[in-house]
């Protein structure tokens, strides 16, 4: 491992970070965790003060939904998933502008879906409106796109979980950091919680077969959809882009700056930029 592995990452300038649904909420309701959401946004607002592009992938629209219309937890009915995402998602961005706007900082929605990656008008769109976003220093925050069609939900237009598409944003806006923060510590040998001496992984430098047979199809959480499994399917994404993650516990959001200042947090997948990179096609292979 080259030791300045770390160090580098104070110099990235266009960060991704991706929140997950439990890092969010609190476990016995389901509502926002006002006080974490607090402490996000000023660490975000705080890298935007840096000079750096800051894009941040939210999860949650259903979690909050469901609490706001006391179905308490994830309903498992298509119909009733569509209207918690409805009306979550404004809820958390009622939220999300009140808070960025107490640091003087402009944010805006973007939601996607798999058809915005696969249909060439819809990413180069994407694209632009990153690409125009971030020139004009608006923090975008994006989600997918859950209150849509039940064709697009059920089929493979869906990216099915946001560490995948925080991925592809990361790939597709060109960032040189993508932070997954979940309720798990990173990347373990094993299941930590069923093994006890599963060992910690700090540093991927070559993501390779071994590496994917350590995920699991499973999620500690009762509100969130991905496991490591599909962070791995990131960090293939992301790295194959040149991009590096760090997956990493969102127990305490000020790990944002720890981890930039190059402390050792979480497991860091190292960038490694294939020559011929085409997003669209790993998309297929992957999701």
């Amino acid at each position: 491992m080259d030791r300045n592995d770390r160090e580098r990452l104070r110099d990235k300038k266009r960060i991704v970070l991706k929140i997950g649904s439990s890092s969010l909420t609190h476990p016995e309701t389901g509502r926002l965790n006002l006080r974490k959401m607090e402490v996000l946004v000023r660490e975000l607002s705080d890298l935007h003060n840096q000079g750096k592009d800051v894009v941040l992938v939210s999860s949650g629209a259903v979690a909050v939904g469901s609490a706001a219309l006391g179905l308490g937890g994830r309903p498992k009915e298509l119909e009733k998933i569509q209207a918690c995402a409805a009306v979550g998602q404004a809820r958390l961005m009622m939220i999300y502008q009140k808070l960025f706007g107490e640091y003087n900082q402009t944010a805006a929605q973007i939601l996607m879906t798999k058809n915005t990656m696969v249909n060439n008008v819809n990413r180069r769109n994407a694209q632009n409106t990153f690409s125009q976003l971030l020139s004009m220093g608006v923090i975008p925050i994006v989600n997918e796109n859950d209150s849509i069609s039940t064709y697009e939900l059920q089929s493979l237009l869906k990216f099915g979980d946001n560490d995948t598409l925080s991925a592809v944003v990361a790939a597709l806006i060109g960032a040189d950091l993508l932070i997954l923060l979940s309720d798990i510590d990173g990347l373990f040998t094993d299941d930590p919680n069923a093994n006890p001496q599963a060992e910690f992984v700090d540093v991927v430098e070559n993501l390779d077969s071994r590496f994917q047979n350590m995920a699991r199809e499973s999620t500690g959480s009762s509100v969130g959809t991905g496991g490591m499994a599909t962070k791995l399917t990131a960090a293939r994404i992301a790295t194959a882009a040149g991009t590096d993650m760090v997956i990493a516990n969102g127990a305490d959001f000020h790990v944002i700056h720890k981890i930039i200042e190059g402390q050792k947090q979480g497991t860091l997948f190292v960038g490694n930029p294939k020559e011929e990179f085409y997003l669209i096609d790993l998309i297929d292979r992957l999701l």
